[in-house]
């Protein structure tokens, strides 16, 4: 098979699309002949030899992928070949063949075309676990988001909507404002222009938000704290603004706050597959009935992956950028 390998960290044209041997499915295992794939930034992160896959996992980029089973391995039951499928994964999406753990594997939602599927698994089950697995975002309540127009952004505005709570969100253009008000976003702060504190507190009579999913991580760190509603939650899931920040302890015990702070790629196997089950149980449904649908901002050819890149860290992008592979195109 081909896939994107990175015989040297660095920059885009570090991604090389390179012939490599065939996976085959483990115990426990499937193999998935891979439609699209996605870019995330933890991508960008490991072709810059910052971010290691976990040991035992794939050494190709790519945290989610769409396909048909090809094949199935050892133990595995509720399958069968030829099933459309999403996946999400450890490494591994940017190839023509992915092996995939059996309990992290999804069908294709009710709707939702084969290449399109691949940019839901990451971003749902980052939100679902995150949102309303920790935070327990319920309806009623204010989320805010940072980056409103990003992949996770676009999908964390519409589940919210769809349970009935209110939504905030950070970008840095009108347009991307735009978009994120046409999924339902209530309350729209342009990062580069306004302080989202002073908005969010405005928009909700001084109250703040009930739940902040942020993706900045050590720059947001104190503002966030202040943009807490008493009984507030922050989940963090990102580091793009730094990794040391400063903690207020007084601020957050005033306001009865939390903070948690997770990423998906290093759980456990039995931790992804109960997240999985939840989306699948909670959020798929959702799909069938109209309530939610992919973002994609373009898709391009696997082997110009170094051009999707591109776009996605200079932040071109409104939703998720996809990657075809030969037999999904």
């Amino acid at each position: 098979m081909y896939a994107i390998t990175i015989p040297e960290p660095g920059g885009p044209e570090a991604l090389v699309w390179d012939e490599v041997p065939d996976p085959a499915p483990g115990e426990g295992e499937v193999l998935v002949d891979v439609a699209a794939g996605a870019v995330n930034r933890a991508d960008i992160l490991q072709r810059q030899g910052f971010y290691d896959p976990p040991p035992g996992a794939s050494p190709y980029p790519g945290l989610e992928c769409s396909g048909r089973v090809a094949e199935i391995g050892p133990g595995v039951s509720g399958w069968n070949v030829g099933d459309e499928v999403c996946a999400l994964l450890s490494g591994g999406g940017y190839a023509e063949k992915a092996v995939v753990p059996a309990g992290q594997l999804l069908p294709v939602p009710q709707g939702i075309g084969l290449t399109q599927a691949a940019a839901l698994p990451e971003v749902t089950c980052t939100v679902w676990s995150n949102v309303f697995m920790i935070a327990h975002l319920r309806p009623g309540e204010t989320l805010l988001v940072h980056g409103g127009s990003s992949g996770i952004g676009t999908m964390a505005i519409q589940l919210a909507k769809a349970v009935g709570a209110r939504v905030a969100v950070t970008a840095g253009t009108q347009e991307k404002l735009d978009r994120c008000a046409e999924l339902g976003a209530d309350i729209l702060v342009n990062y580069r222009e306004q302080d989202f504190v002073e908005e969010v507190r405005k928009a909700t009579d001084g109250a703040g938000a009930d739940v902040i999913l942020d993706n900045m991580g050590a720059k947001y760190l104190e503002r966030n704290v202040r943009a807490l509603a008493v009984n507030g939650r922050l989940a963090i899931i990102g580091m793009q603004g730094g990794v040391k920040g400063e903690l207020n302890i007084g601020a957050l015990l005033a306001k009865r706050a939390a903070i948690s702070a997770t990423s998906l790629r290093a759980r456990p196997l039995e931790e992804k597959a109960a997240i999985v089950a939840a989306v699948r149980e909670h959020v798929w449904p959702l799909f069938a009935g109209g309530h939610l649908r992919p973002v994609v901002d373009r898709e391009l050819p696997m082997r110009d992956a170094a051009a999707a890149h591109r776009v996605v860290e200079e932040s071109g992008h409104i939703g998720k950028v996809l990657l075809i592979t030969p037999q999904g195109a």
